[in-house]
């Protein structure tokens, strides 16, 4: 019988990249995916409900770790704070395994050199027997040793990849839904039958006719927001600016942007309608990077 032939230093290196890319791979894409959760989820919306390409979900972590200078130097101090911890982790299970392993020791000898333990001889082999097993002889106990180590690691990793995510999701959604928001200004122009909320281009002072529509849940939903929809008339110093948010399926999902005053409020989030483009050319989108000078 031939024996096996010996891994060579290359495939042990080819070996060990691919195992480095595949772990990057899964915590860039458990990155992406909290953060696409947590901003969202801002804005009312279920991410699984969105249809979003897998591959962007890798690239979003390049805004949770590099998107300025002052995140660089949060996702750097998140990682040396990660390194000590899990440093700490081991040292602290090993340290406690350690004391216990003596104590129990310690106890088992207390107890052979004692006249107790010749009452009871095959209590006393087990017991001796016990002391004298080393556990470093067995491959598998080693494993069981290691598994422990990289489940503290993979822990506290995913642990700050979580919070620095949810946190990072949490604060560009806050951004996007106000004046400052990097999210494009949009008009949506659509025949009077296509649309129930608006203003008719003719006559801005005039809503729409919502007859012939019914309604299904909580009406006063589309009441209140009826009455604020549209750039406000009677106050043009502060116009009503809808962005877009996506468009994803077919669908359109637009949302007035929080006032100076809405702002204020931690807990505001605004009302996102999402509407289904038409297929026969008869509905206009506009996009710009931002709102007309018109409006302001």
């Amino acid at each position: 019988m031939t024996a096996s032939p010996q891994p060579t230093p290359e495939s042990n290196i080819l070996g060990n990249f691919a195992s480095v890319v595949g772990l990057l791979g899964a915590a860039l894409f458990f990155t992406g995916w909290i953060y696409r959760w947590s901003y969202f989820y801002c804005f009312q919306l279920n991410v699984i409900t969105l249809d979003l390409p897998v591959e962007s979900f890798f690239l979003v972590p390049l805004q949770v770790f590099l998107g300025d200078g002052w995140t660089i130097l949060r996702s750097a101090i998140a990682l040396l704070l990660t390194a000590l911890a899990i440093y700490l982790s081991l040292w602290l299970v090993n340290s406690i395994n350690k004391t216990v392993a003596a104590k129990i020791n310690g106890t088992i000898t207390r107890w052979l050199s004692s006249t107790y333990a010749r009452r009871f001889p095959w209590l006393y082999r087990i017991l001796n027997s016990w002391q004298q097993f080393n556990v470093n002889r067995y491959n598998s106990i080693k494993l069981l040793r290691s598994l422990v180590d990289e489940i503290i690691i993979v822990g506290w990793v995913l642990l700050v990849l979580f919070w620095s995510a949810y946190h990072q999701g949490i604060a560009d959604a806050r951004r996007d839904a106000g004046e400052n928001s990097s999210l494009p200004a949009v008009a949506l122009i659509a025949k009077q039958d296509n649309i129930s909320l608006g203003r008719k281009l003719d006559d801005p002072t005039l809503r729409l006719d919502p007859k012939g529509f019914k309604a299904i849940g909580d009406a006063g939903l589309f009441a209140d927001l009826s009455k604020r929809d549209y750039t406000d008339i009677n106050n043009p110093k502060e116009p009503r600016v809808w962005r877009l948010l996506l468009e994803r399926g077919n669908w359109i999902y637009l949302f007035p942007a929080l006032t100076k005053e809405q702002q204020k409020d931690p807990k505001a989030r605004p009302p996102v309608i999402a509407i289904q483009q038409s297929q026969s050319g008869d509905q206009l989108l506009i996009v710009s990077p931002e709102a007309s000078k018109q409006s302001k």
